[in-house]
C-alpha cells in the first residue's frame, strides 16, 4: 500500500492514524503538527515556519530528527498551542526545509546567506545540499507560490554555485501549506466515478486555463479555473466526449506568465515543469486561500462526474520543474528548489560519475524512478490524485521512464521488471477491465528523446499508449501521397485497432489511443492548413522554441474549402476506427494557432479556446456533435476485441470484411500496393447487438472520383447514407440525424466517391 494509502479516504491533509504519511499533517483533533520528509544523506535538517507566503523571515524553526531504522526519515512536531504561543501564527502554516550534507556539512558559525561549513556544490556521491536555499516539501498538499513570478524573477536566488551558493531563498521561496485536519473532506466529495470500460470513452485533451480564460458566459473572475472549468461539464457532455484529459493540473511554473510579451519563450503554458506532484495549481484557483485550490478541484471533479464524464490529468513524472545544469556553469551551478536539496541521486538518475544528471527526456535530467524511495513519491502521488482528489485515470508524459530499471550512468526500458515504477502503477492501482467497474485508466505518451525510449506497443497489460503510428499513418496518407508510402493494409491495420502493436501480448484494441492531432503539434485545422511551422511569429501567436519539422502536414493547394474536407476525413478516421479516439480543445471548431506547431509558452487569447464561432465554425461543430453521436449510438464501432475476418482464403463472413472499389476482398498484392488509395469495409452489426445490421465505411484517399460497389446490406434491408465528407455534401446536415439517412442503395449498387473523402452507410 503507498504510504499515503492509509489516510486517502480522511479529510485532504489529515494524517493517517497507523502509518503517517510524510509531509505535513495535523492529528485528527488539530492540536499536533508533524513534519516527515525524507533524505538519505543529510547530516542536518530544519524545517522552518512562516505565517506568510513571502516576503518575510521564519517566525521559528524546529531542528527534525532522523527516526530510528528508517532508510533516511527525519521528522518533528509542534502543538497548535506551541505555534501560537511560541511562534506567533495564529493561522496557517507556511514551511519549507534547510539540508545540510557531506558536501556542505554543518557549521555552528553558519548564518544564512554565509558559506560557513562548505566544502564543494557537488561532491563524488552527487549530493547538492545547500542550506541557503528553502526547499520545498515533496509531499506537500498545496504549494503557496511558484519560484518565479511576477515582481521576482531573479532565477539565481534558487541557485547554486560560486555565483549564487550565498544567496538565501528563504522569504521568496515557494512553501509547504499546512491544510487543517478540519479543511474537511466535507465538501459534497468528488461524486459518482464513472465505470464506463475506456473502449467507450472519447477522450477530450485540453488546458484547462485555456478552456475559459476567453469565455464570455463564464464569470471574468472564474474563467481559467477549476470553477470557470467545472461549469462547462454540462457543455462538453452536450458535445458528446465523455472522458477530459486535462494538460498538467499539478504545480508547475506559470506565476511569471505574460508579464512580459517580449519575453514570452520563457513563460509556461502547458505546465510540463512539475514542482510539486500532489499540490493542484494554485494559479487555477478562482478561491487561492490555503485549502482553496483542493476544495475547488474536487468540487469540479464532482460537476465532471455528475455531468457523466471522466476526468483524466496528464502528469509528468519524468523529470522536474527544477531542470538541469546551468549552461555558463553545468558542473556546479544548478537551481535547488526542492528534490536536489534534500536527495539529489535519490530523485535524479544520475551520470556514472554521480556529476551531471541523465537526460532521456531533453529538459532538465530524468526523474530517478527506479529507486524506491522516488518511486514511493509518484505512486503516493498518483493514489492521493485518484482517491482524494477523485481522478478517473492518468496520462504520463514521456512515459518510458517510469519503466527504467537504472538509476545511474543509463537507460534501459523494461515493461516487465517488477522493481519499475511501471510496474507497481499497476500492481498497487489496478487497471480499470475491458468491461469497466473500478479501476483506473492509464495512459503512456510511449516514447520520450533519448535512446532506448521509443516503446509504443510495448507497454505492459493494463496500459493504453498514444498510438503514433495510427497519427502518422493516416497523416502520410492524406498529405504526403507521392512522396511517401502507405500501402492498403498498413492502413487497415490502423483502422482495425492497430493489432500488431495490441494484440500480441494480450492487450485489447482499446489500448490504442487514436489521434490525428494533439496539444503537441498543429491543430486540426492547421494540419490542413499549413505546409510548415510558423513559431517565430510575434506575439500573440510567437515566438516560441522548438517544434518538430516533420508534420506530414500540407495546406492542400492552398484552398479554404479543401482544408475542411481533409479535417472532415481526419475526424471521420477517429470515430470510425477501433481504438479509443481522443480529440483535442477546439478542434470542434477548428481551432487555429496560425501554423504554430509548439505554442508551450502562449498564454493568451491566441492560444485559448474561441467561444465566438463563425458560420463555418458552427457548421463544424455540428459536423462533430453527430460524428460523435455516431459512434457513441454504435457499439460496432467500439469492439472489445480485435475483429474477425474471413479465413486466409477470403472464405465465409466476419465481423468485419474488406473490400475494393469493386467490391471484391483485397488479394495480397492490393493489400501491399502503395499505389492503391482506396479501402472499405463492412462491419456485422448484429455481432455487438448494434441499432444497425451493418456499417460500411468507404475512403478514397486518391484525388480523382471513385465508384465503390456496396457489398450485402443483408436479406431486406438496403444501405442508406450517414455521412459523405466530400465537398459536395459540406453543410450543416452533413452527418445525417438518425431516421433521416438518405437511400444509398443495395446489393451492387455503385457509390461514387469523390477524391479525398470519406462516407459511412448504414443497413437497415
Amino acid at each position: 500500500m503507498p504510504a499515503d494509502g492509509p489516510s486517502a479516504q480522511a479529510a485532504p491533509g489529515a494524517a493517517a492514524a497507523q502509518d503517517p504519511a510524510l509531509g505535513a499533517h495535523f492529528d485528527a483533533a488539530g492540536e499536533q503538527l508533524t513534519f516527515r520528509v525524507h533524505s538519505s544523506a543529510a547530516t542536518r535538517m530544519l524545517v522552518a515556519l512562516y505565517d506568510k507566503a513571502a516576503g518575510a523571515e521564519e517566525k521559528g524553526s524546529l531542528l527534525l530528527k532522523r527516526e530510528s531504522g528508517s532508510d533516511g526519515t527525519w521528522t518533528a512536531s509542534v502543538s497548535a498551542g506551541e505555534l501560537r504561543e511560541k511562534y506567533g501564527i495564529d493561522g496557517t502554516v507556511y514551511y519549507g526545509y534547510r539540508a545540510w550534507g557531506p558536501n556542505w556539512p554543518y557549521d555552528e558559525g553558519w548564518t544564512k546567506g554565509s558559506e560557513a561549513g562548505f566544502v564543494s556544490d557537488v561532491d563524488e556521491d552527487g549530493n547538492r545540499f545547500n542550506p541557503n536555499k528553502l526547499l520545498l516539501d515533496p509531499y506537500a498538499r498545496e504549494v503557496s507560490h511558484d519560484p518565479l513570478r511576477k515582481g521576482m524573477t531573479d532565477k539565481g536566488l534558487y541557485a547554486s554555485g560560486p555565483a549564487h551558493r550565498t544567496e538565501d531563498s528563504g522569504a521568496q521561496a515557494p512553501k509547504g501549506v499546512v491544510l487543517p485536519a478540519t479543511d474537511s473532506g466535507d465538501d459534497g466529495g468528488t461524486g459518482e466515478k464513472p465505470s464506463r470500460p475506456f473502449k467507450d470513452d472519447i477522450v477530450y485533451e485540453v488546458h484547462l486555463r485555456g478552456l475559459t480564460k476567453n469565455d464570455p458566459d463564464v464569470p471574468a473572475d472564474e474563467r481559467g479555473t477549476y470553477k470557470g472549468a467545472a461549469a462547462k461539464a454540462e457543455e462538453l457532455a452536450q458535445l458528446g466526449v465523455t472522458a477530459v484529459e486535462f494538460l498538467p493540473l499539478q504545480e508547475s511554473q506559470n506565476d511569471a506568465n505574460d508579464a512580459d510579451p517580449e519575453s514570452s519563450t520563457d513563460d509556461n503554458y502547458w505546465g510540463y515543469v512539475t514542482d510539486n506532484f500532489f499540490a493542484p495549481d494554485r494559479r487555477y484557483a478562482a478561491d487561492d486561500s490555503p485549502g482553496g485550490p483542493t476544495r475547488e478541484f474536487r468540487a469540479m471533479v464532482r460537476a465532471y462526474h455528475d455531468a457523466g464524464l471522466k476526468v483524466i490529468a496528464d502528469v509528468v513524472y519524468n523529470h522536474t520543474g527544477e531542470g538541469g545544469p546551468w549552461k555558463e556553469d553545468d558542473k556546479n551551478t544548478y537551481s535547488v528548489h526542492s528534490y536536489r536539496g534534500l536527495d539529489n541521486p535519490t530523485y535524479y538518475s544520475l551520470s556514472e560519475d554521480r556529476q551531471k544528471p541523465v537526460d532521456n527526456t531533453g529538459v532538465g535530467g530524468n526523474f530517478n524512478t527506479y529507486n524506491p524511495v522516488a518511486q514511493n513519491l509518484v505512486v503516493d502521488s498518483l493514489a492521493y490524485w485518484k482517491d482524494t482528489l477523485g481522478v478517473d485515470g492518468f496520462r504520463h508524459d514521456l512515459a518510458p521512464v517510469l519503466g527504467n530499471t537504472c538509476e545511474h550512468g543509463c537507460f534501459k526500458y523494461s515493461a516487465t521488471d517488477p522493481k519499475t515504477a511501471l510496474h507497481r502503477i499497476t500492481e498497487e492501482m489496478p487497471a480499470r477491465g475491458p468491461d469497466g467497474g473500478e479501476g483506473t485508466d492509464w495512459i503512456a505518451e510511449p516514447w520520450a528523446l533519448g535512446d532506448g525510449t521509443y516503446q509504443i506497443g510495448n507497454f505492459p497489460a493494463g496500459w493504453s499508449e498514444w498510438n503514433g503510428k495510427y497519427r502518422d499513418t493516416l497523416r502520410t496518407d492524406q498529405n504526403k501521397l507521392g512522396v511517401e508510402e502507405v500501402t492498403p493494409k498498413q492502413l487497415a491495420t490502423r483502422f482495425a485497432g492497430s493489432s500488431d502493436l495490441y494484440g500480441d501480448d494480450g492487450r485489447r484494441p482499446f489500448n490504442s489511443v487514436n489521434f490525428m492531432v494533439a496539444h503537441d503539434g498543429f491543430t486540426q485545422r492547421d494540419l490542413y492548413a499549413c505546409n510548415e511551422k510558423k513559431n517565430d511569429q510575434a506575439w500573440p501567436y510567437g515566438p516560441s522554441e522548438g517544434g518538430s519539422d516533420d508534420n506530414l502536414s500540407w495546406d492542400q493547394g492552398g484552398a479554404a474549402g479543401a482544408q475542411r474536407q481533409a479535417a472532415r476525413n481526419g475526424f471521420a478516421f477517429l470515430m470510425l476506427s477501433a481504438g479509443t479516439p481522443m480529440m483535442t480543445g477546439g478542434d470542434e471548431t477548428l481551432r487555429s494557432t496560425r501554423c504554430n506547431n509548439n505554442p508551450y509558452n502562449l498564454d493568451n487569447a491566441a492560444n485559448w479556446l474561441g467561444h465566438e464561432p463563425d458560420a463555418e465554425q458552427r457548421t463544424f461543430r455540428t459536423y462533430t456533435e453527430r460524428l460523435l453521436a455516431f459512434r457513441t449510438a454504435h457499439p460496432a464501432l467500439r469492439p472489445a476485441d480485435f475483429y474477425s475476418a474471413k479465413d486466409g482464403n477470403g472464405n465465409g463472413m466476419g465481423q468485419l470484411d474488406w473490400f475494393t472499389p469493386s467490391g471484391a476482398a483485397p488479394d495480397e498484392a492490393y493489400w501491399n500496393d502503395a499505389s492503391r488509395h482506396a479501402l472499405a469495409w463492412r462491419i456485422d452489426g448484429t455481432e455487438f447487438d448494434d441499432p444497425a445490421d451493418g456499417l460500411y465505411v468507404a475512403y478514397n484517399g486518391s484525388a480523382d472520383a471513385e465508384d465503390f460497389t456496396l457489398p450485402s446490406p443483408g436479406e431486406g434491408r438496403k444501405w442508406y447514407r450517414v455521412t459523405d465528407t466530400g465537398a459536395a455534401s459540406e453543410g450543416a446536415d452533413q452527418v445525417a440525424e438518425p431516421g433521416a439517412e438518405p437511400e444509398a442503395g443495395g446489393e451492387g449498387t455503385a457509390y461514387e466517391l469523390g477524391g479525398r473523402s470519406a462516407a459511412v452507410l448504414i443497413a437497415k
